[in-house]
């Protein structure tokens, strides 16, 4: 009863400001009032999806019933599809390409409608050679593996970094060493490289139970733990493992829990850079917007889980390497199967 009385207060105050200001406020009042409408139904599970092509799955299939009250909500480039999956409620949203885009959509998700729960999924790059083409991976931790202060050429690890003593950067993650990688065997006695090294950065957090504008450091994202301990249940799920009649996988795709996960703005077909991720961070799948995800829902204090299927092993090297065009649309099924699955479980 208090969530719905604070979206009504909400709805008549952003209602007001719009007369108030001719019309001219963030959210039109036409539109304040169906997310009113909405929320009256509420609550809702979100999906986050990334792209169309993982999300079309979802929405042709006959687990959800789309919403025949609301169907969908258009606001700021974004269309918030209404539905049913078993008996749960939800919102699916798609973000679009890299970290901002995640970002943006899923706040927009949780501050415009009763969102319980978050579940993202989509495809992802394999950064583990032990699992293969259409697993369906499911990390506890994500990090954005992007956030970088990069030191000068010249200095050392023992340097201090631009900034450091401020307490706006740090060197206890670690750092990538770009002279590891030279493959210049005519100047052996010199590997130095200009680009030096970078150094890991965790993200700044403000949650919505904490001191505004007093911020808090996350570089390693947790998923929801009951969401996670429930996740286990899926593993042994029977998942597709052929494009069509001539071209399948080797074995049958799997389910799994996995530690941890990476996101950057970043598309890894690099074995160098797939191999450094799993040695450095112990990282699996690798992607371009789960940890932003995960950010958000920290910062607003949602539970939260990402499930990514595999569709390349990123940087190739192995017999199913990186044929993401050929198997993309089985990973993106798979996922879809696995997630709605985990909804039905919720319920």
């Amino acid at each position: 009863m208090e969530i719905h009385t604070r979206y009504m207060l909400l709805g008549c105050l952003v209602l007001v400001l719009g007369f108030v200001s001719g019309g001219e406020s963030a959210i039109s009042r036409n539109v304040m009032k169906e997310i009113i409408r909405i929320n009256k139904e509420g609550p809702y599970m979100g999906i986050v999806v990334p792209n169309n092509f993982e999300m079309s799955p979802l929405l042709q299939s006959p687990s959800f019933v789309g919403d025949v009250k609301f169907g969908f909500l258009d606001f700021s480039g974004r269309r918030f599809h209404l539905g049913q999956v078993g008996k749960q409620k939800v919102i699916v949203i798609m973000t679009g390409l890299g970290m901002l885009n995640a970002g943006i959509t899923t706040q927009l998700l949780v501050t415009l409608f009763r969102v319980k729960g978050i579940v993202h999924y989509g495809i992802a790059g394999n950064a583990n050679p032990n699992l293969q083409i259409g697993d369906v991976t499911i990390p506890q931790f994500w990090a954005h593996t992007g956030l970088w202060n990069w030191q000068r050429y010249g200095d050392g690890p023992e340097d201090e970094l631009a900034l450091e003593s401020n307490g706006d950067y740090t060197r206890d993650i670690g750092y990538l060493e770009f002279s590891h990688y030279n493959n210049d065997t005519k100047n052996v006695k010199s590997p130095d490289n200009l680009l030096n090294r970078v150094w890991y950065q965790p993200e700044e957090v403000f949650p919505v139970n904490g001191t505004p504008e007093i911020r808090q450091h996350s570089f390693w994202g947790p998923v929801n733990d009951y969401y996670f301990s429930l996740a286990e249940r899926l593993e042994g799920m029977k998942l597709t493992g052929c494009v069509n009649s001539t071209t399948c996988l080797p074995r049958t795709p799997i389910v799994t829990r996995v530690e941890r996960g990476a996101s950057a703005n970043v598309f890894v077909d690099n074995r160098a850079y797939r191999e450094f991720l799993l040695s450095k961070f112990n990282a699996t799948a690798i992607d371009m917007e789960s940890a932003a995800v995960s950010l958000v829902c920290i910062q607003n204090q949602k539970p939260f889980i990402a499930i990514r299927a595999l569709s390349d092993l990123a940087g190739g090297g192995s017999s199913v390497s990186n044929e993401a065009a050929t198997f993309a649309s089985l990973a993106a099924q798979n996922a879809v199967d696995v997630v709605i699955k985990f909804i039905n479980l919720l319920s």
